[in-house]
């Protein structure tokens, strides 16, 4: 792919780097798809590495690039941020039928469905690990290097995708994740209505179940505020706190007194998950120079 692959529609200066948002055509979703990228001052002279920010329920590829304030850390660092839209879109892509918030445009829950009408589009998965990375890296200066990260519907997206993907990431983390899915509201909907009631074929998007059996696990880090409202029912972070015990996990999993699941979280904490994973994404840069 090339750069003529993508359409510019927006760009502005921000810390001495470009945010910048595109669109383009995806294969693997079949719709038009957006999507938002910070490229540090340090891109105009050499390719860098990126951190794939997923973004949760009802969010666009904008609610990142305008709440979190990470493009300050992010020009220090000299760290891409690429932030995908949470769902395919357009004419001819199915919704939920009564339009909730939790299902369908918008909640894409990074899956690939395997039930109709949603198999054709939501393919979330492939397009974040395959298509996304393949189209950026050919058409801007991006190294090889990555990281991914995420909040709530995206924090379950950044750890099922780093956990089953080591190769393609340095480091994962996330905030506010959907932790167990399988053992959620949020997850039995999403999953039954794109996968179907084979609950075999649920397992490989839970990041818990992932974890407790995962080899060798990237090193995670997860911030979860004990007032947000959605903890712990929908979120299930005791079920991820077990499984990186067992499976001994390189995992910093914090309970961050009084925070909600709003970006103000966000925007508290986003500085030290950008510097966490600057240690892995630079100094693998080093060690591979």
């Amino acid at each position: 792919m090339t750069i003529s692959a993508l359409t510019k529609v927006s760009e502005q200066l921000c810390f001495g780097g470009k945010q910048i948002r595109f669109t383009h055509t995806s294969t693997a979703l079949s719709c038009d798809m957006q999507f938002s990228v910070f490229l540090p001052p340090q891109a105009e002279k050499q390719a860098v590495p990126a951190l794939y920010w997923l973004s949760g329920l009802t969010c666009t590829d904008e609610n990142f690039s305008a709440k979190a304030g990470a493009q300050r850390i992010a020009a220090e660092l000299g760290i891409a941020l690429i932030m995908p839209d949470t769902s395919p879109r357009g004419d001819g892509v199915p919704d939920d039928a009564d339009g909730a918030y939790d299902f369908g445009l918008g909640a894409g829950f990074y899956v690939n469905a395997t039930r109709e009408p949603f198999a054709k589009h939501y393919r979330m998965y492939d397009y974040i690990v395959n298509e996304l990375p393949q189209l950026l890296e050919a058409a801007l200066p991006l190294s090889d290097k990555r990281a991914i990260s995420g909040h709530s519907m995206g924090g379950h997206g950044a750890l099922v995708i780093g956990l089953r993907n080591p190769q393609r990431y340095s480091s994962i983390s996330a905030f506010s994740p959907i932790c167990n899915p399988v053992n959620c509201p949020w997850g039995i909907k999403a999953f039954s209505g794109y996968l179907g009631d084979d609950k075999s074929q649920w397992k490989q998007y839970d990041a818990s179940l992932l974890l407790s059996s995962a080899e060798s696990p990237l090193p995670l880090l997860v911030d979860q505020g004990t007032a947000d409202s959605f903890y712990p029912e929908q979120l299930r972070t005791d079920s991820l706190i077990t499984a990186a015990k067992q499976s001994a996990a390189p995992a910093e999993i914090r309970l961050q007194a009084g925070y909600d699941h709003s970006y103000y979280f966000i925007a508290s904490f986003i500085e030290q998950h950008l510097r966490f994973h600057a240690k892995y994404l630079i100094d693998k840069i080093c060690r591979d120079a």
